[in-house]
C-alpha cells in the first residue's frame, strides 16, 4: 500500500474513515444480540393424555397414528414420538427457515384429520409457541409458616398466580409442576348401594346431572318477582321449583 499517496489525499481518507464509522455504528445498533442465541429447530409439540394406560397401549393407539399422520405435514423433516404412562408426546421438526406460526397451523390441520382415529375421549393439544430456549425462569411457592398444605399451594398456582403471569408480554406458557392437584372424590358405600338397588352407572349419571344447572327466567309481577325454572323429574316424582 502506498501510504505517501494516501497522505496526499486527506479528503478521501477522511471520507473513508467517516463512512466506516457510520457503517460500524449502524451495524452495532441493528445487529441482533442475544445472550442465548436460539439455535434450536422449528418444532411443534403435540401432547395427548390417555389416563391410566400403559406406555405400550399409548404407543399403539395414540403415538403411532399421530406420528404416521404428521409425516405428511408439508415442510416436516423429522417426526419423533415418545410414549409414557398415560401421556404421548410427538415432536414435529420442520426445515430451517419455516415460519413457526405457519408450521403450527399445518400441524393443527392434520391433527383434526387424525382425531377420529384416536380412542374415544382422547384429545390432543399442541404446545405453546415457544422455542427450545424459551425456559427463562423457575420459581417455587413455599409456605414457611406451615398454614397451607401442598394442595392449597397448587390451587393458588393454578387458579391465581398462573393467570397473572400469563398477562406479561411475550410469556407463552406457565407450566405447573409438583404439589397436589385439587380433586373431588366420591366414596361410595357398596352395602348402601346394594341395599337401595343403585348401580355405579346410576351414581355417575346423577353426578353428571347435578352439575347441569337449569335455565331460569324471572316473571315480573306487581310488587314481586317469581323465578321460574324447568321441572325436575326424580324417578316418578315431578318437582317444580319456584322462588318468590
Amino acid at each position: 500500500m502506498d501510504y505517501p499517496a494516501l497522505c496526499r489525499q486527506p479528503f478521501l481518507v477522511m471520507m473513508g474513515a467517516l463512512f466506516l464509522s457510520i457503517w460500524g455504528t449502524w451495524t452495532i445498533i441493528n445487529t441482533p444480540v442475544d445472550a442465548l442465541p436460539d439455535l434450536s429447530d422449528v418444532q411443534v409439540i403435540i401432547k395427548t393424555s390417555y389416563p391410566g394406560q400403559a406406555p405400550q397401549i399409548v404407543e399403539n393407539q395414540v403415538t403411532y397414528p399421530l406420528t404416521t399422520t404428521m409425516l405428511s405435514v408439508p415442510g416436516a423433516k423429522t417426526v419423533r414420538g415418545f410414549s409414557q404412562f398415560g401421556d404421548s408426546y410427538v415432536y414435529v421438526i420442520f426445515e430451517d427457515g419455516t415460519d413457526l406460526y405457519w408450521a403450527r397451523s399445518r400441524v393443527l390441520e392434520y391433527l383434526n384429520q387424525v382425531q377420529g382415529k384416536l380412542p374415544a375421549g382422547v384429545s390432543s393439544e399442541i404446545g405453546p409457541d415457544a422455542t427450545g430456549v424459551g425456559w427463562i425462569f423457575e420459581y417455587a411457592l413455599v409456605d414457611r409458616n406451615g398454614k397451607h398444605d401442598l394442595s392449597e399451594l397448587r390451587s393458588l398456582q393454578d387458579w391465581f398466580l398462573k393467570f397473572e403471569l400469563k398477562t406479561i408480554p411475550n410469556v407463552a406458557e406457565v407450566a405447573s409442576v409438583g404439589g397436589v392437584v385439587k380433586q373431588y372424590q366420591i366414596q361410595v358405600n357398596p352395602v348402601k348401594l346394594s341395599q337401595y338397588g343403585i348401580s355405579l352407572p346410576e351414581v355417575k349419571q346423577a353426578l353428571e346431572s347435578s352439575n347441569q344447572r337449569p335455565v331460569a327466567h324471572p316473571l315480573k309481577w306487581p310488587k314481586r318477582s317469581i323465578w321460574s325454572v324447568p321441572a325436575v323429574i326424580f324417578r316418578a316424582l315431578m318437582i317444580l321449583i319456584t322462588s318468590s
